[in-house]
């Protein structure tokens, strides 16, 4: 009789806990939503609204790319931090900018601003620009030309140079092709003043 009436204490306490437990659960749930801060969807909205609005009154892209090909195969492509569109193209913010001739030579420019001329196929690069040529040529300036339909890139001023063959200071640099069919030269025009400082021979 006594291991009857233990039988059905257990049973008794087992059915009380699975009505008892559940509801103790359902009281905690429902305490943590009555305690809980309420959530105003709103509250993100003005911070959206801002970015978006931003974006509408000054279109624009980051770290944006760009790649063409001018009628001589040559490819050009640049790099910019920041670029948006203008009425006439474009303007771009600390652009970097690689110009491959078809034989494989390679000529990186940088500025800290371009504006893309559609019209006239032209990118003007401004706000002190550098060039470096396969050749060993470092040139800077303040602003460089190059267009976008043929291999030819000049600067707009005077330009400061250093290279194989020494110092060098010139009214005008021009980048281009001579000829159809023919090689592509690094010119230096205008009053051209050079500090030859020859290389020194290297040991064999």
């Amino acid at each position: 009789m006594a291991r009857a009436s233990n039988s059905n204490m257990h049973t008794r306490v087992v059915n009380i806990l699975k009505l008892v437990l559940p509801l103790i659960a359902l009281v905690m749930l429902s305490t943590l939503f009555l305690i809980s801060r309420k959530i105003d969807p709103e509250d993100a909205i003005p911070y959206a609204t801002v970015d978006v609005a931003d974006r509408l009154n000054d279109p624009k892209m980051t770290n944006a790319g760009f790649a063409g090909m001018t009628k001589d195969g040559a490819s050009i492509a640049l790099t910019a931090a920041e670029a948006k569109p203008t009425s006439d193209g474009g303007a771009m913010q600390q652009v970097m900018a690689t110009l491959t001739t078809p034989n494989g030579s390679e000529t990186h420019m940088s500025a800290a601003t371009v504006i893309l001329n559609a019209p006239k196929n032209l990118l003007e690069l401004g706000g002190g620009a550098k060039l470096d040529s396969s050749g060993g040529y470092h040139v800077t300036t303040e602003g460089l030309q190059m267009a976008t339909d043929q291999t030819h890139v000049e600067s707009t001023g005077p330009i400061a140079a250093t290279g194989p063959i020494g110092d060098l200071n010139a009214d005008k640099m021009v980048l281009s092709q001579a000829q159809p069919e023919g090689p592509y030269l690094l010119v230096f025009k205008g009053a051209v003043r050079l500090i030859y400082m020859p290389q020194a021979p290297q040991d064999k």
